[in-house]
């Protein structure tokens, strides 16, 4: 008899703490329904919580936002469990649909947002699919983030020339991060520890001026100085998006079916910089399509906004600001020849 494919399925490692114990233990009940969850209860102080996250291993912690009547002691606690264990996703347990802690969860690194008021049942749902990579949270939540990025200031660096304050090995850390590869996938291709990684991620950050990977991809993907892997660099044809990138695919496509213009631009540029295939390029055409489209009809709304002083100024600018940015592609390629792929 061959053996369960269950059993041979490694589980899920979950940690669930809240600041009711009987509710911590009907929680882990809930999840030890699912086969391919081993849910473990924390019923000690919150203060050994990150500690207990680490020694154990754990793959993702279900937590409530509230701890021994603290309030938001949770978020706080999400945070530390960040910088001690990035492998750690976190779902917390909300009592309450407010925008500020529905954001403030986001902001604290939450993977999954969980109602108190949602069906048990779901729980397991929701870690497998926070485990996996992805973001668990309802349309309003979703939606409620994405207004917050589109009306956040834009992403900018202190020094005009953007991406050419990174070394070479730095812009590879990029261009793979783009490529949709996760910290691990890129040491191995580079033949580096995961610990250099993040320490080039650290400096990286630190040289553009952002503070996560969205960001980052974001910033990656408007800026033109940004060259597209070499053909020796180019990665086989099964590594896909997966590992934690996954989370900021996801994030940047529903931005850009959200009608959020920036991210309509962001998804283009990315199909194009990957172009694995024929579907690759079309998507990209597809996002520039609709980019431009909105593009030009803000264009057109803000130009009746002006009178033609200001709008012969407005061109003059521009013309000097796409001459820049032609100068730096040019320069751009120049450091780091490069086969362009046609189509």
């Amino acid at each position: 008899m061959s053996p369960d494919p269950i059993l041979r399925e490694e589980k899920i490692r979950v940690l669930v703490a809240d600041n009711s114990r009987i509710h911590t233990r009907l929680l882990a009940d809930a999840l030890r329904r699912d086969p391919l969850v081993e849910a473990i209860p924390f019923e000690s102080e919150a203060a050994g919580l990150v500690a207990e996250a680490v020694a154990r291993n754990i793959d993702v912690l279900v937590m409530g936002a509230n701890f021994d009547d603290q309030s938001s002691q949770g978020f706080e606690i999400l945070r530390e469990l960040r910088k001690a264990r990035q492998q750690t996703h976190g779902v917390l347990l909300l009592t309450s649909s407010k925008d500020e802690l529905i954001l403030k969860a986001f902001s604290a690194g939450a993977r999954g947002l969980f109602s108190k008021n949602d069906p048990l049942e779901l729980l397991s749902k929701c870690v497998r699919e926070v485990h996996a990579g992805k973001v668990w949270a309802n349309h309003d939540a979703i939606s409620l983030a994405v207004d917050a990025l589109a009306s956040a200031p834009t992403v900018r660096t202190s020094n005009p020339n953007g991406m050419q304050l990174l070394s070479k090995r730095e812009l590879q850390v990029v261009r793979y991060l783009a490529e949709g590869l996760t910290n691990r996938e890129i040491a191995e291709q580079l033949n580096l520890s995961q610990h250099t990684i993040k320490n080039y991620l650290f400096r990286i950050f630190d040289k553009l001026g952002v503070s996560s990977r969205v960001e980052l991809l974001f910033m990656a993907f408007s800026q033109a100085d940004v060259p597209a892997l070499a053909p020796s660099e180019q990665l086989p044809e099964n590594r896909g998006t997966r590992g934690s990138s996954e989370t900021e695919l996801n994030f940047i496509e529903k931005s850009a079916e959200a009608g959020i213009p920036a991210a309509q631009l962001a998804l283009a540029q990315m199909r194009l910089f990957r172009r694995r295939d024929a579907n690759d390029l079309v998507e990209a055409y597809v996002w520039y399509l609709v980019a431009t489209e909105r593009a030009l009809h803000a264009r057109g709304m803000i130009t009746k906004m002006l009178t033609p002083e200001q709008i012969e100024e407005a061109k003059h600018k521009a013309s000097v600001r796409l001459s820049q940015f032609k100068r730096n592609s040019a320069k751009s390629s120049a450091r780091f020849p490069q086969q362009i792929v046609s189509n």
